[in-house]
């Protein structure tokens, strides 16, 4: 539903990411709100989907070509070392990628960001993962948008064999964990569902000035 504070002033909007589980639930979002005049998606394949005011554009992420004008930009994109298959290959996707379509929407006019990182994100982490997450956020830290949003969930609910993607055996284990202990378990630390977390950026994106980090217990009150 497009918000009433935003619906007279249209939006073109970037997303990146839009065929995995939070990124097409963004990307659903914006086709929903009337305040989102144009949506342009970046990725390496095709979706499935057609729509009055979407324009897919099929890129390879080292070397993306210009885009159109846009004024805001979502990012979902990233792996897991266990698909990606090295380390090397896990960074290209979650810091690479991430970086040059944060450059090429920038370059492209865009002032406001948003973008799926994950918890525990420190560049300074003994943990690989969470130090290129980290690293990632200080990178796009240094930009210079007007309004940068970074949402950290926890483990993600969501069907990923919907979307051809293999199951995360960390994701199922810690939804049923979640289910047997339920709020003895810390709001930031509960598997979320990815609707939240794309509603949680969808929300405060058009209405945050500096940088923002949402944990998934803050994610849940959107």
């Amino acid at each position: 539903m497009a918000d009433p504070a935003h619906a007279s002033n249209p939006r073109t909007v970037l997303v990146a990411g839009a065929s995995g589980l939070v990124g097409r639930e963004i990307l659903q979002g914006l086709l929903a709100d009337a305040s989102a005049a144009a949506v342009h998606t970046v990725g390496r394949r095709e979706l499935p989907l057609e729509h009055p005011k979407l324009t897919q554009h099929i890129v390879d992420f080292t070397a993306l070509p210009a885009l159109p004008r846009v004024d805001e930009a979502f990012i979902a994109l990233g792996t897991t070392i266990k698909v990606a298959g090295s380390q090397a290959a896990f960074r290209a996707v979650d810091f690479d990628a991430v970086v040059a379509v944060a450059k090429a929407a920038k370059a492209a006019g865009a002032t406001r960001l948003g973008v799926v990182s994950a918890m525990g994100a420190n560049a300074r982490s003994s943990v690989f993962y969470n130090r290129v997450k980290g690293d990632m956020e200080d990178a796009l830290s240094g930009l210079g948008f007007d309004t940068l949003v970074f949402a950290r969930p926890s483990l993600l609910i969501g069907d990923r064999a919907a979307l051809g993607q293999p199951v995360r055996s960390g994701e199922e284990a810690g939804e049923k964990v979640a289910r047997c202990l339920g709020p003895l378990i810390p709001a930031n630390y509960r598997p979320i569902s990815v609707k939240c977390v794309a509603k949680a950026l969808l929300k405060s994106v058009p209405d945050t000035k500096g940088r923002r980090t949402l944990l998934s217990g803050e994610l849940r009150k959107f």
